[in-house]
């Protein structure tokens, strides 16, 4: 076997000297421990402060992160909101005397803010004539006595909206009376 082929902790063995061989095997005195301790202590310390420090960064950026979510959490629905802007302000600058040609104009910028309000997962509540009272999303307004079914809605005042399946706004309902 030559020198190359040698394990590497043969060659640590065979170069230490007969004092570090002789401190290796030999127990340390008290006062080393102690030295050895305290280092080790002053060593957990300082990770422990790295550790802590490195926890409240991410709590502090996560923090921030959580604002700025809330702060701009709007603008994707906002951008589907600016062409509905456009459209009405293009409805207002014109001098149409024509109003079935203002109605057809209002009627496609209602069109755009229905979209705008689907892509901003947005929906409409608007319960039709009979449907049963839903107190989740109506407000009843009124109970009228009505040849309905006791609590249907006899008429919508206002509509209401959800938003990802949020209620927003609650319809504004008149309910008929029991009998």
């Amino acid at each position: 076997m030559t020198q190359e082929n040698q394990n590497p902790e043969q060659e640590n063995s065979a170069e230490q000297t007969p004092t570090e061989a002789t401190e290796a095997a030999a127990p340390n005195t008290p006062e080393q421990e102690i030295a050895e301790l305290n280092q080790k202590l002053a060593d957990m310390q300082d990770n422990f402060l790295r550790a802590k420090a490195e926890g409240e960064n991410i709590r502090r950026r996560a923090v921030e992160d959580i604002a700025k979510a809330h702060k701009f959490a709007i603008e994707s629905f906002a951008e589907h909101l600016v062409p509905v802007t456009d459209s009405l302000y293009a409805a207002l600058s014109t001098d149409a005397g024509d109003a079935k040609a203002f109605k057809e104009g209002l009627e496609i910028t209602l069109k755009q803010l229905l979209s705008a309000f689907e892509k901003g997962r947005m929906t409409e509540i608007n319960p039709a004539v009979g449907d049963k009272f839903d107190p989740h999303h109506h407000q009843a307004i009124a109970s009228v006595p009505s040849e309905q079914d006791p609590n249907t809605v006899v008429s919508v005042l206002q509509r209401g909206y959800t938003v990802a399946d949020r209620v927003l706004r609650p319809a504004l309902v008149t309910v008929s009376a029991a009998k």
